[in-house]
């Protein structure tokens, strides 16, 4: 049977095509097989698993951090262990730091003189004894010259001694003596630079110069003068004080502090910090206008991050209260990346991790806290360090 053209080309495409489409997905499948195919080791263990376990590793390893005891040091970090304690029972009381008058003070001249040359400037680290500043006085020259004659005297006359001039006349010449330097100190040479001047037997030395030097080890944070300028009797050149200790002025209702006493914990917030305080005075008279009690303060400073005239915030402890708590500065809670509270515990010397906490409470800079055992080593203090180092850490590890 003869069939038309267009009749036999329907029939080949009806079944060759179907045919050809088998073939292809047959071939895909075994692609797909192949591509499926992982290679088992001796311990039944794929290429895959091997993968996931790697991958596994890094986040083990960048789930912590760890800092050598230089860096520690150099952030500040530190560690407590963890315990159960009473909770503080705190009054607040607002503040102003103040210099620590105890550890700061002035330079001035005791006599009228002319400002001839600056040793310090202010913001210099001086040491006790340093020279700050040269100054020339006529009132000096005087005595200067009257120390020399007289010091030449004594040594001639306690060279004849007692048996060649009289007693008196050897008394005189040793007092004379004593007081032409004492008056030197009293108009403010040093010892050492009065000694200097007499030993060297030189009239030429006496032209009324002498040097004013640093009272104490500290920062020069105020020098009022000029060169040239003539500075009187009592003029404040130069005041210099330690800035590691400052003060607190806390203003508080006299009723609220029954019973408070020097040496009592405290805690001062300045910005969003919070450092711990003790008190070291309480004044005995009001304020006549806002009738409030000081109660001073003392913080440490040695980093220099607080400055005289910085407003506080000061909370005072004042008891406890009955029920013991876990508690720590609200500073060394901080939110993970999912965003719940987390603390930074020190699982072996210088490794930190971080531990998921509940903040059950907060109260004026302090957080209780539940969900680590009593006596892990928790970060108190620059815990944002030790999370930022893990962050960076992180990013290098997922980042390459």
């Amino acid at each position: 049977m003869n069939l038309p053209n267009w009749r036999l080309s329907l029939l080949t495409f009806i079944f060759i095509v179907p045919v050809t489409l088998y073939a292809a997905t047959e071939q895909g499948h075994e692609q797909n097989s192949h591509d499926r195919i992982e290679v088992v080791d001796s311990h039944g263990k794929s290429d895959h698993d091997e993968k996931n376990h790697a991958e596994d590793d890094v986040e083990e390893e960048s789930g912590g951090v760890e800092l050598s005891k230089e860096r520690q040091k150099a952030a500040g970090i530190k560690v407590i262990n963890l315990e159960s304690r009473l909770m503080p029972i705190e009054i607040l009381a607002l503040g102003e730091i103040k210099m620590n008058a105890y550890a700061t003070s002035q330079t001035s001249p005791r006599i009228q003189g002319q400002v001839v040359k600056r040793h310090a400037r202010l913001g210099d680290r001086v040491k006790r004894g340093q020279s700050l500043v040269t100054l020339s006085s006529v009132v000096m020259a005087e005595a200067q010259g009257n120390a020399l004659i007289t010091a030449i005297e004594w040594q001639r006359v306690s060279k004849l001694g007692k048996n060649v001039v009289s007693e008196r006349r050897y008394v005189e010449a040793q007092i004379a003596y004593q007081q032409a330097r004492a008056t030197l100190l009293a108009y403010g040479m040093t010892a050492q630079q009065a000694d200097n001047l007499i030993n060297s037997n030189d009239i030429a030395g006496a032209d009324g110069r002498y040097t004013l030097n640093a009272l104490q080890d500290g920062v020069v944070i105020k020098d009022d003068f000029i060169l040239g300028q003539m500075a009187e009797p009592g003029h404040l050149i130069f005041e210099i004080t330690n800035e590691s200790k400052l003060w607190v002025d806390a203003r508080v209702n006299p009723e609220t502090i029954s019973g408070l006493k020097a040496g009592a914990a405290a805690r001062v917030q300045i910005g969003d910090i919070w450092i711990g305080a003790k008190v070291i005075q309480i004044h005995h008279t009001l304020d006549e206008v806002t009738r409030t009690l000081v109660v001073r303060l003392e913080i440490d400073n040695s980093k220099e991050q607080f400055h005289p005239g910085q407003y506080v915030t000061a909370n005072i402890q004042v008891g406890v209260e009955d029920r013991a708590a876990m508690f720590l500065p609200m500073n060394a809670v901080l939110r993970s990346p999912d965003g719940d509270w987390q603390v930074y515990v020190e699982e072996k010397p210088g490794r930190f991790e971080g531990r998921e906490v509940d903040v059950v409470r907060q109260v004026s800079g302090l957080a209780v806290i539940e969900g680590l055992p009593v006596g892990t080593s928790v970060v108190t203090e620059g815990a944002f360090f030790v999370q930022s180092e893990q962050a960076k850490a992180g990013f290098s590890v997922h980042n390459h």
